[in-house]
């Protein structure tokens, strides 16, 4: 049985089971945190050069970029882990 995957925008997609934090890029802490992939070669962007609107981090440390509203991208995480 394969896991699940979940659609991050413009047919990018990120294991679901991995995720760790759905969130907002605007604040701050996040800014830095998408900083410290960018060094470290962790930095995965799907925003197909769109402004980013949701940061997603796996528990491999990996830091997603999308262009879609955090609250899309949790209503389809939600649908694919079947909540």
């Amino acid at each position: 049985m394969s896991s699940p995957v979940l659609n991050v925008g413009f047919d990018n997609a990120v294991m679901a089971a991995r995720i760790v934090a759905v969130v907002a890029a605007d604040p701050s802490p996040i800014k830095r945190l998408r900083e410290a992939a960018i060094r470290h070669g962790k930095l995965v962007d799907a925003t197909n050069g769109r402004r980013t609107r949701t940061v997603i981090v796996t528990d491999s440390d990996h830091v997603v970029l999308s262009s879609l509203q955090p609250e899309t991208v949790v209503q389809r995480l939600n649908e694919v882990l079947g909540r």
